[in-house]
C-alpha cells in the first residue's frame, strides 16, 4: 500500500531530479567509458593546421570534459594569448612547441606537459618548421557553464 509519505517522498525525488538534469543540461547524456582509436576522429582542417575534436561531454563528477588535438603548422599559433576560467592540460604528441605562460616561454618536445590555470595569460606556439601535434584536456566542474554563460 502507498501511503501519503511514499507519494510525498516520490513527488520530491522527482522534481529535485528534474531540476538536476536542468541545471546540468540534461540535452547530452553523462559520459560513460571509452575507447577511442586515433584513425576514427575527423580530422577537421584550421586556418593553422587540423583539430579532431575527441569530445565534450558531462561525466558523472564534471559539467564537461573536453577533448580535442591540435595540430599546428610550423611556425604557428592557434590564437594570441589569453585567459579562460576553466583549467587545461596540453601534452605534445609530436613536434616542437614554445609554450608562453605570463610572458614566459618554455620550449617542449614530445612528452612535454602544460598545465595552464584558470584566468592565466597563455598560448603555445610551434616553433618548428614540422607539424606540431598536441592534445588538450579540459574540464569545467560543477557550475562553470552556467556560470560562464550567466556572465554573457
Amino acid at each position: 500500500m502507498i501511503t501519503k509519505r511514499d507519494l510525498l517522498v516520490a513527488i520530491v525525488t522527482a522534481a529535485c531530479t528534474g531540476a538536476l538534469l536542468t541545471a546540468r543540461g540534461a540535452q547530452k547524456p553523462v559520459m560513460g567509458s571509452r575507447a577511442i582509436a586515433w584513425d576514427s576522429l575527423k580530422v577537421e582542417p584550421t586556418k593553422v593546421g587540423a583539430r579532431r575534436q575527441v569530445f565534450a561531454d558531462p561525466t558523472a563528477t564534471l559539467d564537461e570534459l573536453e577533448m580535442h588535438i591540435t595540430t599546428l603548422d610550423g611556425g604557428a599559433s592557434p590564437h594570441p594569448p589569453h585567459t579562460h576560467p576553466d583549467e587545461e592540460l596540453l601534452i605534445v604528441k609530436e613536434g616542437s612547441i614554445e609554450s608562453l605562460i605570463d610572458g614566459k616561454t618554455t620550449p617542449l618536445g614530445p612528452g612535454g606537459i602544460i598545465f595552464h590555470a584558470a584566468n592565466q595569460p597563455h598560448t603555445v606556439k610551434n616553433v618548428g618548421t614540422t607539424p606540431a601535434t598536441y592534445y588538450v584536456i579540459k574540464w569545467n566542474s560543477p557550475g562553470m557553464l552556467k556560470a560562464r554563460q550567466d556572465s554573457k
